[in-house]
């Protein structure tokens, strides 16, 4: 690699300004790869659905869960839905990495993480769609919300909330991976966390320590309190604060190593 990406460019004054134009420069790279893979977009936007249509009407199930099972099932698919799906992002910042595409914007004079930023907030927006399709699909096959226009928000801004934690899970391991070929063996680690929850059982239907397990998990703390907000089955008082400080508490961690372990990065 030649000597102009291999040092690191004058910085830009740490101004707002230059921050957030450095930011949106790097989204809009990342949105821009969405014109050229829209395959890749659209198996993101499809794969969750084919989950929720597979459990709700093939596999059945929630024998414990009061009242309609799609009622059940829908806030757990949205919750399932923002802790898969990050091998995207991992896979791109390990091609980054590869390619040395990384190393030339440390070169350059921007932000110090604004590449990390830029990539993040490209996957908010996908993550943004993504429920809005599910919901669709969910409305489609007659799932219906009960806890008014302020509850439902509350329970979307709780789903991306979530979403942004596990992102950044998945930044800082795609990091410590640094490979492509490694992302697959880091992935199956996220499988686990989606399904020791209350997605699609109630973990009353569980055996007693499989259960605790089950209840502690981020994910289903997310999926009671989005139960609760959209006054649908499952939905049990005092989860809110839960499904606010577990993601907070990983935000706190991940986000951190992440950018340091992008800071330490050779350049």
């Amino acid at each position: 690699m030649s000597a102009a990406y291999t040092t690191r460019g004058p910085a830009r004054p740490a101004r707002g300004s230059y921050v957030l134009a450095d930011c949106w420069t790097m989204t809009r790279r990342e949105l821009a790869h969405w014109a050229r893979q829209p395959v890749q977009v659209l198996v993101g936007l499809v794969f969750p659905v084919m989950l929720l249509l597979m459990f709700g009407y093939l596999v059945g199930g929630g024998r414990e869960v009061t009242g309609d099972y799609l009622g059940y099932l829908v806030p757990g698919m949205l919750a399932l839905t923002m802790a898969f799906g990050l091998e995207g992002t991992m896979l791109a910042v390990t091609q980054d990495l590869n390619k040395g595409v990384i190393d030339r914007f440390r070169s350059m004079p921007m932000a110090n993480g604004a590449v990390l930023v830029g990539r993040s907030a490209a996957d908010m927006l996908q993550s943004a769609a993504g429920l809005v399709v599910l919901i669709a699909v969910g409305h489609a096959l007659g799932w219906r919300t009960h806890g008014g226009a302020a509850a439902f928000l509350g329970a979307v801004g709780l789903l991306l909330l979530f979403r942004f934690a596990m992102l950044w899970i998945g930044i800082h391991l795609a990091l410590v991976a640094g490979k492509p070929e490694l992302v697959q063996a880091v992935q199956i680690l996220v499988w686990p966390l989606g399904f020791l929850s209350n997605a699609f059982a109630a973990p009353e239907a569980m055996p007693g320590w499989l259960g605790t397990a089950v209840q502690w998990n981020p994910m289903s703390q997310t999926a009671t309190a989005v139960r609760e907000l959209f006054g649908g089955p499952g939905g049990e008082p005092g989860h809110v604060w839960a499904a606010v400080a577990w993601p907070l508490a990983l935000l706190a961690v991940f986000l951190p190593l992440a950018v340091r372990r992008f800071g330490r990065l050779s350049a």
